[in-house]
């Protein structure tokens, strides 16, 4: 009898179901000590041709350059113009501050929906300045980054937030969702994982053209999950395609914690090692460490050796969206607690310490922003808001998406008087 009680315990356990649960609760603390942060010195730079399998643990490590003390150090240092650091600097800070605007906006009711970014300003940033102009990037919703340092106009990223008479998309979009052609910008959807399919295929008809561009495409740790992420490494592997594939693992999707898309046994950025891809996980809050990344990945893709896997581990400060309340399922002071900081104090202080910055001058650049932000705003809201002024035309519903409008749209089009 005893015997089949202990069988039957086997079995039970055997069967029991697990079910990844996040580090903390609402009522619970979470200072992140369960994570193993490794120093700048140990993660090794290889060569671009290093054979994939020869480099696998980069997908477990944590590239970082900037340590605690705003010091750059280890292997993938590499020397970038103050220039260059300034200017991430400055557009990391405009992202930051830009975010703060629209959110306040949809607060009065002037627009929608907003999605801030606040955090994790450094991967766009420090990735636009990595790679060219020309080079293609299918974005995620929280890629304004880029847009920003690229040079894209604020005001016509504020008209599209608003869906007035001058966005660019014509009210049609969610007001995140910005789409910039002459910036090689891809409009971005919230269908999730798409953009990594049409990057690859965007990728290899580039190779085959031979036109030496890359593809750049930007999902969350959540979406590695949908399928169109595995059919997109699939191809990356078989055709190797001048493609950068990453993966913004900011711990949250929507109120999944990432345990839930597979981070509790292993990485995100060691799904690509299983498709025989260089894989790299890296300090997303750290400027330096981003860049030098996002190059190497960049130089390979250009030697024609094919497609990079960069999961960027950072934290997500502020809720999803204008529509979540994070207060429901993570500790409220949860995000004091991150321990790889801010990344704007971070390049911040490093740039003090090359005598390149002081806080003189950022307090001064923090007041230009402001007085820019707010004549933007100006300017943008003249063409109409959520509440009053010029939208879209109605008849422009009918348009863009045909060549010849078929018999259908051109009779829905009478029909309403048009």
């Amino acid at each position: 009898m005893a015997k089949k009680q202990n069988q039957s315990n086997i079995v039970n356990s055997l069967n029991k179901l697990h079910v990844p649960q996040p580090t903390a609760r609402p009522d619970e603390f979470n200072d992140f000590s369960n994570l193993n942060i490794p120093n700048v010195e140990q993660a090794e730079c290889p060569a671009i041709d290093t054979n994939p399998h020869e480099m696998r643990g980069l997908a477990y490590g944590l590239i970082r350059v900037l340590d605690d003390d705003g010091n750059a150090a280890g292997n993938w240092n590499s020397t970038i113009e103050p220039h260059v650091l300034v200017k991430g600097l400055k557009d990391m800070l405009v992202t930051r501050m830009f975010d703060e605007r629209m959110q306040m906006m949809h607060r009065v009711g002037k627009i929608s929906f907003y999605m801030k970014s606040t955090g994790e300003e450094a991967i766009s940033v420090a990735h636009a300045a990595a790679i060219n102009f020309a080079d293609m990037v299918f974005p995620s919703y929280r890629n304004q980054g880029i847009l920003i340092a690229r040079g894209y106009s604020l005001v016509d990223m504020m008209c599209q937030c608003l869906s007035n008479a001058r966005d660019n998309c014509k009210g049609r979009q969610l007001p995140i969702m910005y789409s910039w052609k002459k910036g090689n910008f891809f409009s971005i959807s919230g269908n999730l994982a798409t953009q990594f399919s049409q990057a690859v295929g965007w990728a290899m008809a580039e190779a085959q053209q031979g036109g030496g561009r890359v593809a750049s495409a930007f999902v969350g740790e959540g979406s590695t999950a949908e399928l169109d992420f595995h059919s997109a490494l699939t191809f990356a592997t078989a055709f190797s395609p001048p493609v950068i594939l990453n993966i913004t693992n900011n711990q949250w999707a929507i109120s999944s914690n990432q345990v839930v898309a597979g981070g509790e046994k292993t990485t995100f950025a060691a799904r690509g090692i299983g498709f025989g891809l260089p894989s790299l996980r890296v300090d997303g809050n750290d400027f330096l460490a981003v860049y030098a990344a996002t190059k190497w990945a960049a130089a390979r893709a250009r030697a024609g050796l094919g497609a990079t896997v960069i999961e960027y581990f950072t934290y997500r400060v502020a809720p999803h969206s204008s529509s979540d309340d994070p207060s429901a399922y993570r500790p409220k002071n949860e995000p004091d607690f991150w321990p790889l900081g801010d990344p704007i104090d971070r390049l911040k202080t490093h740039l003090i310490n090359l005598n390149q910055w002081s806080e003189t001058q950022h307090e001064t650049l923090i007041e230009d922003i402001k007085t820019e932000m707010k004549q933007n705003y100006k300017q943008a809201e003249s063409y109409g808001t959520l509440k009053s002024g010029d939208r879209p035309d109605v008849t422009t519903m009918f348009e863009d998406v045909y060549e010849d409008m078929p018999l259908n749209l051109l009779r829905q089009r009478q029909e309403m008087g048009l």
